[in-house]
């Protein structure tokens, strides 16, 4: 899988989001052993001191826990992943706004228009 960056904001920082998004999702399950930095960085194809400053700002949240022996897992707390999960739901709510009142829409334009993908979405 490529990861793909943008480059105006740090690449560590896109890691964290990243891999917060693949917690929140379940694609690493909680308790679940996570990659190690090296093997993450290879996949990103970013330098793994890069990719050990996001595994670093992951264990300050408490998202992630590091164990001497076994590596790092992922928090079982699931309010923790449920605090995530709605931060990262809010950034992109915000986002999405921003940009659709850039184009000139109206809260009540801008909702009507989520509403009718939300329903185009459930028919598929």
């Amino acid at each position: 899988m490529a990861w793909n960056f943008d480059d105006n904001r740090p690449i560590y920082s896109q890691l964290v989001e990243i891999l917060e998004t693949k917690i929140v999702s379940g694609e690493y399950q909680p308790g679940a052993k996570l990659p190690s930095v090296r093997e993450l960085a290879i996949t990103a194809a970013v330098n793994p001191n890069t990719m050990q400053r996001a595994f670093s700002e992951l264990e300050r949240e408490g998202l992630v826990n590091t164990n001497r022996t076994s590596g790092r897992t992922v928090t079982e707390d699931p309010n923790m992943l449920r605090q995530v999960r709605s931060q990262l739901a809010r950034g992109h709510v915000d986002y999405f706004f921003k940009k659709m009142k850039e184009l000139g829409y109206t809260n009540q334009e801008i909702t009507s228009l989520a509403n009718e993908a939300a329903s185009k979405e459930d028919n598929q």
